[in-house]
């Protein structure tokens, strides 16, 4: 028998608050400003309030803080 849940398949649009989030358009999960994984909502526990942008990890929220040498 196939189930069906109210969640919307795919990417979600959020905000990114100082210590939450905001669902603008519902989702699955969101997509890793530097690595281009997807994370699953349930997982997200990294992001850039001031950059709007979610992360697979703090070693990626890291490279993304850090400018690059150059």
């Amino acid at each position: 028998m196939l189930t069906r849940s109210n969640r919307q398949a795919g990417e979600a649009r959020l905000r990114y608050l100082d210590a939450d989030i905001q669902v603008l358009a519902p989702g699955d999960f969101v997509v890793c400003a530097v690595t281009g994984r997807k994370i699953p909502l349930q997982a997200l526990r990294y992001w850039s309030v001031d950059r709007q942008e979610p992360y697979w990890d703090a070693a990626a929220a890291g490279t993304r803080m850090i400018p690059a040498k150059g």
